[in-house]
């Protein structure tokens, strides 16, 4: 699927296959899935994508050939393809462990082709091996909804007290990391969404409400996972002094002002970045301890369209994932 321009469905379309360079590797695509971030692009509130575009950073698939100087994958190896796809490798953040914050870094899915495609090729530093427990479905959504909800929950420190803002595919997974680490989770839902607050209760969440309802308690650190700027002071005013508060997305709505009383305390507001090689190895290894299970439903390529209007109109639960190869389930 090609994206042409913001304002533009999808089309169908045929391109030239692609070839791997040196340290590359084509992967055959099982299935990718549909992340807010990739509305974020068509929608053109990221802007500046390579065009024309496919789409697509969350992709499971199979190495099917190696480009020269390979020595790190095999064909027949089954990889995950991330969001972070290329990194210098030489400057200050690549050098001191924060490669997520390279300025020269290219994005799959943005910068590179991605997954919504039946080949794509990447850099092979930037493909994780994936666990034979999950199929290409269900390990689908790990790659950027669990990923980036992995180093937002890290970033939200060690606190016990966890309030999740919007319950969507990243929350429904670090969810199931939090009560794994002996967290105790709290979902915060747009007013009347009573099919999410259910979905958390039943993933773990000790409470479950609207975002104008008050919580019962207060919180020792907020993820907050929908785009929305409103709900930082909301979230600094649920935390405890000392406590933290995670912007998880890579877009947000205008933050509105509020009191000075609201950051008082040693209250943090921080946001999360893309994503480091090391986030990914640490996360799917836990993943497969926890275990963790994305709620999946499929789609077929052709419909990636309709999967990305249902997201633009809150319409999930858990993860929609596009199906691409006959054996991607």
């Amino acid at each position: 699927m090609i994206f042409d321009a913001p304002g533009r469905p999808l089309r169908s379309g045929t391109v030239a296959d692609p070839t791997p360079g040196d340290g590359q590797v084509l992967v055959r695509v099982g299935a990718c899935a549909i992340c807010r971030t990739d509305l974020h692009v068509v929608d053109g509130e990221l802007t500046h994508p390579k065009l024309p575009l496919i789409p697509g950073h969350q992709v499971i698939g199979e190495v099917v050939e190696i480009g020269p100087a390979m020595e790190t994958v095999r064909v027949g190896d089954r990889v995950g393809i991330p969001w972070l796809g290329w990194t210098c490798g030489a400057c200050v953040y690549c050098t001191t462990g924060r490669e997520n914050l390279c300025d020269r870094a290219r994005f799959t899915g943005y910068d590179i082709d991605g997954g919504y495609a039946e080949y794509t090729v990447a850099d092979a530093r930037f493909c994780f091996p994936i666990d034979p427990s999950y199929s290409d479905t269900d390990a689908a959504p790990l790659l950027c909804a669990g990923l980036i909800g992995y180093r937002a929950l890290n970033a939200a420190g060690d606190g016990v007290r966890l309030g999740l803002y919007g319950f969507g595919a990243s929350a429904h997974i670090i969810a199931q990391v939090a009560r794994y680490q002996g967290r105790r989770v709290f979902a915060i839902t747009r007013p009347g969404d009573t099919a999410s607050q259910e979905f958390a209760l039943h993933l773990g969440a000790e409470w479950a409400g609207d975002t104008d309802q008050p919580l019962p308690e207060e919180l020792d650190a907020a993820i907050i996972f929908a785009p929305v700027g409103a709900l930082v002071p909301l979230a600094l005013g649920a935390v405890a002094k000392g406590g933290t508060v995670v912007c998880a997305g890579i877009h947000m709505s205008d933050i509105p002002s509020f009191s000075y009383d609201l950051l008082w305390g040693e209250r943090v507001v921080r946001s999360v970045a893309n994503l480091t090689r090391r986030d990914g190895i640490e996360f799917l290894a836990l993943a497969h301890r926890v275990p963790v299970r994305a709620e999946v439903e499929t789609l077929p390529l052709d419909e990636a369209n309709t999967a990305l209007a249902r997201l633009r109109d809150g319409r999930v639960q858990g993860a929609l994932v596009l199906t691409i190869a006959e054996d991607g389930g």
